[in-house]
């Protein structure tokens, strides 16, 4: 009988010929050899990549295929739009590359942070305060660092610490560290008026919370307790009334405040169900577009059916670090490998629901998919974090089966 293709080669074969495709298009429109080099880099680092951390590591390969093909969906996206960014991202992505090999490190090797801990609260606390002495307000918020000419935004890679922390004391039944340590953050990012990283960082603290000690009781205390926060916030900064106005009614003021959304809800529609084609369309018409409303540009060009496509592969990656975070056999691990799978799961939520209107829009980027250093750099490193746990159980059942055997000689 025939062997059907595993999941994991089905998703790289479709990659490498959806983007071969898509590229070899941009190039007949262009005549751009720059189209045929991304068609070429982006699909083989993602081939050479995944044989080499699935020998070395033992990783979720088809983790791994979900994550780069979105990854890859952006690049392409950019391409389309702003070459630059395309580019840029490329060189992004190659960090992210190591950012996670990094992750996965860290996971095997450092099982214990009894020592480590201490440090890495301090290091969040010194980066979370680094835009309030030394960033711009940018967007009603002051979370960026510039420095020569390259902008950080350093509450993106606080959250890999902040999930390791708080999963470390969370393990250890240790309350006031974890809460302290999540208290103040929340506290640095509302001084920056970052509420939409402080949402994350809350909803984010509070799952886990639930997951460690399925106490219903002091989460649904914590629930009310974000709501009186996001009342707070609502009437403390003005940036926060006009994004709750323009969500009931962004035509009241289509001109100047609503401008985008309403842009991004034309995208969409004009895009129908099969979009108006790769290349086509009016991308750039949608302020920012590169960042929080790329998947309306997404939508506009291949249609809401692939729309809803990204969602599914965004669906099945949490599914699939959920199912990885419940096999852990070590609290800490597991916790660890829940909260980056719901810190980029809350945060897919968070992005698209404004960008559709389900939600007032906050500003956090879409994972794996929108322009900029951080935010690529930050969701691989959480995507490492997964990875790390999923090796390690694979250890874990490797050295069962070899124990097994063992036993089963001795029987002999």
């Amino acid at each position: 009988m025939k062997k059907w293709m595993l999941p994991e080669k089905q998703v790289s074969v479709f990659v490498e010929i959806f983007f071969l495709a898509a590229f070899a298009l941009l190039f007949l429109r262009d005549m751009a050899w720059e189209a045929v080099a991304l068609a070429v880099t982006v699909p083989c680092a993602i081939w050479v990549m995944s044989n080499i951390l699935g020998r070395a590591f033992h990783i979720d390969r088809l983790l791994f295929a979900l994550t780069n093909f979105l990854c890859a969906l952006g690049i392409l996206v950019l391409y389309d739009t702003k070459p630059v960014l395309a580019y840029h991202q490329v060189a992004y992505y190659g960090i992210g590359l190591l950012g996670m090999v990094i992750c996965i490190y860290i996971v095997r090797v450092f099982r214990s942070l009894r020592f480590l801990a201490p440090l890495v609260m301090l290091a969040c606390f010194a980066f979370l305060a680094c835009p309030l002495l030394f960033g711009r307000e940018t967007n009603g918020a002051k979370n960026w660092v510039y420095f020569a000419g390259v902008s950080v935004q350093p509450s993106e890679f606080v959250k890999i610490g902040l999930i390791m922390v708080i999963a470390w004391y969370m393990s250890r039944r240790q309350l006031w560290p974890w809460l302290v340590f999540a208290v103040v953050c929340l506290g640095l990012l509302m001084l920056q008026k970052d509420l939409g990283t402080a949402l994350l960082y809350y909803g984010v603290t509070l799952m886990l919370f639930y997951a460690s000690s399925a106490n219903l009781l002091l989460t649904g205390v914590g629930l009310f307790g974000g709501a009186g926060a996001a009342v707070l916030g609502y009437s403390m900064f003005a940036h926060v009334k006009k994004r709750v106005a323009i969500w009931i009614n962004p035509w009241a003021n289509y001109d100047n405040a609503g401008y985008q959304i309403v842009q991004g809800l034309m995208a969409i529609a004009s895009g129908g169900l099969f979009g108006v084609g790769l290349g086509l369309g009016s991308p750039t018409t949608i302020p920012v577009y590169e960042t929080d409303f790329i998947f309306a540009v997404i939508c506009e060009q291949f249609g809401v059916i692939f729309g809803l496509c990204v969602l599914l592969v965004y669906t099945a990656i949490i599914w699939r670090g959920a199912t990885i975070a419940m096999a852990a056999r070590r609290s800490f691990q597991g916790l660890v490998c829940m909260g980056a799978t719901l810190m980029l799961g809350l945060q897919t939520f968070v992005i698209i629901g404004g960008v559709v209107k389900l939600i007032p829009l906050t500003g956090v980027t879409m994972p794996f998919v929108s322009s900029g250093g951080s935010s690529l750099v930050s969701s691989m490193c959480l995507a490492g974090l997964i990875q790390g746990v999923a090796s390690v159980n694979e250890d874990d059942l490797q050295e069962d089966v070899r124990l097994t055997e063992i036993s089963g000689g001795e029987m002999m």
